[in-house]
C-alpha cells in the first residue's frame, strides 16, 4: 500500500468512517440551540441583545484584550481595523502574499494598495527579516510617518496573518514596525485560542480581527470581531459599524460615513456557546495533532507543527509533501478517495486584481505554495 493510501486508511480510522470525510466541520455539543431559542423568544434578533454584549466580553477574556467589537465577519474586521489606525486612499499596506484573498481585499477596500512581502518557511507567515530589508531598501522615516522612496506613497500599516493558526514571528514584527511608525493590524482570522510567549495572538498590534465563518475553530455560522487594547479605537470600532450613528433617544445622525457591520444576536448566541467549549475544541485538535504527527513521523511527508515559544491552535492541520508533483497526486488521491483535502492558497499577486503590487522575490511563498496541503482537521470524541 502507497504512503498516500495508508493516510487515506489512517484518516478513515482516527474519524471512523467510511464516508465522505470534510476538511473542517464545526461540533455542536454544547448549549447552542438553547442560546438561539431564548434569542428568538426574546425578540432581539438583531445587532442589539444580551448574547452580542455577552459575546464581547467573553472574547475580551479570550484574547486578554481591553474592547471587543462583533461585527458580520472577519474580512469586514480587517477593513474597519485598517481604517482604525489610519490607512487612507493610495496608502499602502504591508502584508503577505500567501494569504487568503480576504486580507488583501480588505486593503482594497479601503482603497489602499497591498505591498507582498515574503513569509518564513516555518510559520508560513510574514516574516520578520523581509520585512526589515525591505523597509531598510524602501522606507523613508518622516514625522508624520513612513513612506515608501520609491513610490512616494505613506506605509500606513502593516497586516501579518497567522497562517492556519501558527503564529507568526509577532514580537519582531512590531518591534520593527514601532521604528518605523507603522501600526500592526493582526489577522488573526484562524488562530483563536493561539498564544506566543504565553500572550493571545490579536493582542500585540493595535488592532486584531478574528474570524467565526462556519470552518473556523469556533464558528457563528458567520461573524467576526475586533479587538484592541486601546479603548478608544475599540470605540471608535464600535461606532463606525453601527453606521457611525450618533447616540440620541429618536433621531438619526451620522456625521461620518459607518458601516451595517454589527454582528446580529443570533449570531453572537451561537458564538457565546461555541466559545464555553473552546478549551475542549482546543484539547481534541493537539490530540489530533499528536495522532498526525505520530503518524507521518518516518515518512517523506512532513506534518507542520507548532514552532518553540508558540502554542497552535491546529485550526487546519497541514503537510508539506516533497514538490508541486507530489503535492497534485496527494491532492488527487485523497479526494477520489472522498477524503477531503486543499492546497494553500494561490499567492495573492497570481490573482488579476493584485498582479501589479509590488512583491519580493517570494522565494519561500513559493516554495510552501507548491508543497502545502491541509488534511481533515475537524475535532472528534467529543463530550457533550
Amino acid at each position: 500500500m502507497s504512503k498516500f493510501q495508508e493516510t487515506i486508511s489512517f484518516i478513515r480510522d482516527y474519524y471512523g468512517t467510511n464516508d465522505f470525510i470534510p476538511l473542517h466541520e464545526p461540533r455542536f455539543v454544547g448549549n447552542e440551540k438553547k442560546y438561539v431559542s431564548d434569542t428568538i423568544d426574546s425578540t432581539f434578533v438583531s445587532s442589539v441583545g444580551a448574547y452580542v454584549d455577552k459575546f464581547e466580553n467573553m472574547m475580551q477574556n479570550i484574547t486578554a484584550t481591553s474592547k471587543a467589537v462583533a461585527v458580520v465577519n472577519g474580512t469586514s474586521g480587517i477593513q474597519v481595523a485598517l481604517r482604525l489606525v489610519g490607512v487612507k486612499q493610495g496608502d499602502e499596506v504591508l502584508t503577505q502574499a500567501l494569504t487568503f484573498v480576504a486580507t488583501a481585499n480588505a486593503i482594497a477596500y479601503n482603497a489602499a494598495k497591498p505591498v507582498f512581502i515574503d513569509v518564513d518557511r516555518d510559520t508560513m507567515g510574514l516574516s520578520a527579516q523581509a520585512l526589515k530589508n525591505f523597509l531598510e531598501e524602501y522606507g523613508d522615516l518622516r514625522e508624520d510617518g513612513c513612506y515608501n522612496k520609491k513610490t512616494g506613497n505613506k506605509i500606513a500599516a502593516c497586516l501579518p496573518m497567522h497562517t492556519f493558526g501558527f503564529p507568526v514571528r509577532i514580537d519582531e514584527i512590531v518591534e520593527i514596525c514601532s521604528q518605523w511608525k507603522i501600526p500592526v493590524v493582526e489577522d488573526a482570522a484562524e488562530s483563536l485560542g493561539s498564544e506566543f510567549n504565553g500572550k493571545p495572538t490579536g493582542s500585540f498590534g493595535e488592532v486584531g480581527v478574528f474570524s467565526f465563518n462556519g470552518n473556523k475553530i469556533v464558528t457563528c455560522g458567520g461573524g467576526g470581531v475586533i479587538v484592541s487594547n486601546n479603548i478608544k479605537l475599540g470605540e471608535k470600532a464600535k461606532y463606525l459599524t453601527t453606521t457611525a450613528k450618533k447616540p440620541h433617544p429618536y433621531e438619526y445622525y451620522h456625521d461620518e460615513l459607518g458601516y451595517n457591520y454589527r454582528m446580529p444576536n443570533l449570531n453572537a448566541a451561537l458564538a457565546c456557546a461555541q466559545l464555553e467549549n473552546l478549551n475542549m475544541f482546543l484539547e481534541k485538535k493537539r490530540e489530533l495533532a499528536g495522532e498526525y504527527a505520530n503518524f507521518f513521523k518516518n515518512t517523506n511527508i512532513k506534518f507542520r507543527q507548532e514552532m518553540p515559544d508558540t502554542k497552535a491552535n491546529y485550526w487546519l492541520m497541514a503537510v508539506e509533501l516533497d514538490n508541486r508533483e507530489e503535492r497534485d497526486f496527494f491532492l488527487k488521491t485523497t479526494n477520489n478517495s472522498q477524503v477531503m483535502t486543499r492546497p494553500i492558497w494561490q499567492l495573492m499577486f497570481k490573482l488579476p486584481m493584485y498582479k501589479d503590487c509590488y512583491r519580493d522575490d517570494q522565494k519561500n511563498a513559493k516554495f510552501l505554495e507548491e508543497r502545502i496541503v491541509n488534511i481533515p482537521s475537524s475535532v472528534t470524541k467529543l463530550t457533550p
